[in-house]
């Protein structure tokens, strides 16, 4: 069974989470600057065997586009052209960057450790995919 990558593209990194093979785990891939990314996408998906990627959506609270929209769609876009055979879905990724942070706070890393924007990154990614998994098994 092929796997699914979730990016959460934002203006500086990127963080990647991939399924197992039998798409049951989510788990971080990595963190890349968000210039690089489809250069690693396309290196990726040429040795992983990959169905689907998820990309967030950023929204305000009230629903409406957030201010990070228009880079996301922008490289939504180019995805797509460049990747045109893959299925791309988005979800909404609001509070992922908050409960990724206090998933570190939660399972005890230092200070430190927590201001690696780019793990805060990876986690967020994570938790869109697991959700996603979580939310079609349903």
């Amino acid at each position: 069974m092929p796997r699914i990558l979730a990016i959460d593209y934002g203006i500086k990194r990127t963080g990647l989470a991939v399924t197992d093979e039998l798409q049951i785990i989510a788990s971080g891939l990595t963190t890349i600057p968000s210039e690089t990314a489809i250069a690693f996408l396309k290196d990726y998906f040429s040795k992983e065997n990959v169905s689907k990627v998820l990309i967030g959506e950023p929204k305000q609270m009230n629903g409406e586009p957030s201010e990070s929209t228009a880079v996301i769609e922008k490289f939504v876009t180019q995805f797509k052209e460049v990747f045109p055979d893959m299925t791309v879905i988005r979800v909404d990724e609001r509070f992922t960057s908050k409960i990724a942070f206090q998933t570190m706070i939660d399972s005890g890393l230092k200070k430190k450790q927590r201001q690696n924007k780019g793990l805060v990154d990876e986690i967020a990614a994570t938790i869109l995919l697991q959700d996603y998994l979580t939310r079609k098994m349903i």
